[in-house]
């Protein structure tokens, strides 16, 4: 699941040292993903712990993935100073389909500069050639050096290798700068466009799939927030005294339904072959800008920390994709399905109004989020295997909702296609987006440094020492929200108020709420 787009806000978070926090706090709630796909381990197994209790850990082919990836580079240090880092964006392909870019700049209604930036990659070439060139001669005249000269002659190759080194050093220097300034520039082109998306804005967006239809109620229908109320469910009061305003706490029977979903949704999850994970809640800024979003603007829904290169996690998207950065691996373990648990914070920078009221909209929640790498002739297969799975969930806890396909205004820049699953809420009387899946292709990998290497031999005869093995190519990346838990909280209560104030909770979570078949008001 996204961000909501390509921006993610900065509110800084002042660093403190670290409360000495319990574990069971630290791991409080958890968030996953799941898949249907059927891979190389997917084994259906029995999981020895109860419903309310999350299992923590890599399968065994995610563990030999981990394994026999090649070494990551050296981590940078502590310091919280940022990193450098270049995209492999392929600009001779660029430079090749401009018309096709171009196109796709606009309906996706993009600000890149490609103008810029081809202009940019024609001086970079240019400053290149210059910078072959004066290396050359600098070799020629260190080659001369090598033999008899007379003194007056050594002196003048001395002279000429010296303007030669400055000259070099400053043409470098130079080469650096331009190099940074295209990668800044092409790194906000987006991705392109499958291009069976519907062109235009949001109100483009195609209607892929309906199930069920609206319940009809023959009393008046509650908003979740006086069901909480009612119920005792919440006290977002108290939670704004102490943390801000779209904070809350759940209380009582919300608690376990909130891990009942989690619960619920990872082992469904599992069963489709996913590998479950928890992950790290703060990533450096530049994994965040890998996985296609900005970290720090006006209008960024990102957290960041001050004084630090870190941010808060805005979805599992981005600490899962960074697992096997900078790594090559086998074309056998393709594809990895994760499916991961974790607390999302976003800083909701503009939202307002009655339709993000309550649980609908808030800064911090629990989420769980499916990923899968994978060969590029096999994401669309993946993305199609993604939706069908948060629809089967979706359908067995009884919801009614849609599914889209959203238009090329909609995709964030990482996006290939997105499907988006909205679900009815009676009580704000509208449809609520609660799930997305996205292809991203090759957009993430480019900048995370990702590849994988067929172990088939090259086609082409290697020259006399060299392997023979393919080179390595960039995997393919996709996400889903399998649970948003808030919005799955709102949907339950809303569609399954009776009249007597009570709620009926969805059979398949349960088991994992201790039998409980209903909430009901408590007594005064």
């Amino acid at each position: 699941m996204g961000l909501g787009g390509t921006t993610l806000q900065t509110l800084k978070l002042a660093t403190t040292p670290p409360p000495s926090f319990s574990s069971s706090f630290r791991r409080s709630v958890f968030k996953p993903f799941s898949q249907t796909f059927l891979c190389h381990h997917s084994r259906r197994q029995r999981f020895p712990f109860p419903p309310l209790f999350f299992v923590r850990g890599l399968s065994a082919p995610a563990a030999q993935a981990t394994a026999t990836a090649t070494p990551k580079e050296t981590s940078p240090d502590e310091k919280g100073v940022k990193q450098q880092w270049k995209a492999a964006i392929d600009f001779k392909w660029i430079r090749d389909n401009k018309d096709a870019v171009v196109a796709n700049i606009k309906k996706r209604n993009s600000n890149a500069n490609l103008e810029l930036v081809l202009e940019l990659y024609h001086k970079m070439l240019s400053l290149q050639k210059e910078v072959e060139r004066l290396r050359g001669e600098r070799n020629v005249v260190a080659n001369k050096m090598k033999g008899k000269l007379e003194p007056s002659e050594r002196q003048k190759l001395i002279d000429e290798g010296k303007n030669l080194k400055e000259g070099l050093l400053s043409l470098e220097e130079d080469l650096l700068k331009l190099t940074d300034e295209l990668q800044q520039e092409a790194q906000c082109i987006p991705n392109m466009t499958h291009p069976d998306v519907p062109i235009g804005g949001e109100d483009f967006s195609t209607l892929r799939n309906m199930v069920g239809s609206p319940r009809e109620f023959s009393f008046p229908v509650k908003d979740h927030l006086q069901l909480g109320k009612e119920l005792d469910l919440f006290d977002f009061d108290a939670a704004s005294e102490v943390s801000g305003s779209k904070f809350y706490y759940l209380k009582n029977e919300a608690v376990l339904l909130e891990m009942a979903l989690i619960n619920w949704t990872l082992l469904e999850v599992m069963k489709r072959g996913f590998t479950p994970l928890t992950t790290p809640e703060i990533v450096r800024s530049s994994v965040v800008e890998k996985c296609g979003f900005q970290p720090r603007g006006a209008n960024t829904q990102v957290y960041s920390i001050e004084d630090s290169d870190q941010c808060l996690i805005g979805t599992a998207e981005i600490p899962v994709g960074g697992i096997h950065m900078d790594s090559i691996l086998a074309a056998s373990l393709l594809p990895l399905k994760y499916v991961a648990v974790s607390h999302c914070f976003r800083t909701e920078a503009g939202a307002a109004g009655t339709a993000s009221r309550g649980l609908y909209r808030v800064h911090q929640f629990s989420k769980l989020e499916m990923f899968i790498l994978c060969r590029p002739e096999d994401s669309d297969l993946y993305h199609e295997e993604l939706i069908r799975i948060e629809e089967d969930l979706f359908s067995s806890l009884g919801l009614h909702y849609k599914t889209l396909d959203m238009a090329s205004g909609d995709l964030g820049a990482p996006a290939y296609r997105k499907f988006d699953i909205e679900a009815w809420m009676p009580g704000l009387a509208r449809y609520g987006e609660i799930s997305s899946a996205s292809n991203c292709t090759d957009y993430q990998s480019r900048r995370l440094g990702i590849r994988f290497r067929s172990t088939e031999p090259a086609l082409t005869n290697p020259k006399k020492g060299k392997s023979s093995l393919a080179p390595p190519e960039f995997v393919h990346t996709l996400n889903a929200t399998a649970c948003a838990v808030p919005r799955m909280i709102v949907c339950i209560l809303e569609n399954n108020q009776q009249e007597d104030g009570s709620v009926i909770i969805p059979e398949p979570l349960r088991p994992f709420m201790g039998g409980l078949e209903s909430i009901h008001p408590k007594p005064r």
